[in-house]
């Protein structure tokens, strides 16, 4: 049987809930089974539902559509929610329904500063998804890396590609707050900041954000604690002062709270 044909029926035994759970290991890249556990089985008793999560995942690892990594996140004491998922090759092509038999590639692991940053996304993911299902505000759209990414157009003609780390819209009361995510976990030099922070100015000098979407999405550095939290301020500092109200700074344990609520000022239109 051709790999398509394969795709077609192993997506004929897959229900609708094993579907949203390979989109959503497509978009996010990488998961843990815990992250996975809170999104798809958030009632209940938690090791009754680890359990059938770690049964699901099973399942799918067995027929192929899901690869689990060989890294375990919190060690042996963490069980089977610390093992982490991606979306095989296989698993591409049961949602690429119209791929006509194109080859797909699946997770590459990479090194573990990689995973880190990829899961802290997804983490950021989940943790939205539970504040708005208990009422805190509207999960409107989340775009992980690359369907966040934007391209403009530089000041010497030439095509650029702004590469956030991720793209969040939430409904908060009559509100609409968007935010383009930066997830720092100190592995990035300080100069290294200044100059992504310099294209965001770039991008929001464009036009083209604001013009497609009524308003400039503001721009929330998350760091992993107060020391680094510090240096990243006084990063942004030095950028263009009519430009520093495009961005933000949180830890990344109050990023949820922070980002749900409404701000005295939005970035600059």
């Amino acid at each position: 049987m051709s790999g398509r044909g394969r795709a077609v029926r192993i997506r004929a035994r897959l229900g609708d809930r094993d579907l949203a759970l390979l989109e959503t290991l497509q978009s996010q890249r990488l998961m843990t089974g815990q992250q996975l556990r809170r999104l798809y089985l958030p009632e209940g008793e938690q090791v009754t539902q680890a359990r059938k999560m770690r049964r699901t995942l099973s399942r799918l690892t067995e027929l192929g559509v899901v690869v689990r990594l060989n890294r375990q996140i919190g060690g042996v004491h963490s069980g089977s929610e610390g093992h982490v998922y991606g979306l095989s090759g296989l698993g591409y092509a049961v949602l690429d329904e119209g791929g006509e038999g194109r080859r797909h590639r699946a997770v590459v692991e990479g090194k573990f500063a990689f995973q880190d940053h990829v899961l802290a996304i997804s983490e950021l993911c989940v943790s939205l998804h539970e504040h708005s299902h208990r009422g805190a505000f509207d999960l409107l759209d989340f775009q992980a890396e690359p369907a966040c990414w934007r391209r403009y157009t530089g000041i010497g003609g030439q095509l650029i590609t702004l590469k956030p780390d991720a793209f969040v819209r939430l409904g908060v009361g009559a509100y609409e707050v968007s935010a383009f995510v930066e997830q720092d976990l100190s592995s990035e030099s300080l100069p290294t900041i200044y100059r992504k922070s310099q294209r965001y100015i770039e991008y929001w000098r464009t036009g083209v954000e604001q013009h497609q979407r009524g308003v400039f999405p503001a721009v929330w550095w998350l760091a992993p604690d107060k020391k680094r939290l510090n240096g990243i301020v006084r990063t942004l500092r030095s950028l263009a002062h009519d430009a520093q109200a495009l961005f933000r700074v949180a830890l990344t344990s109050e990023a949820v709270t922070l980002l749900g609520s409404v701000p005295d000022r939005e970035a600059a239109s």
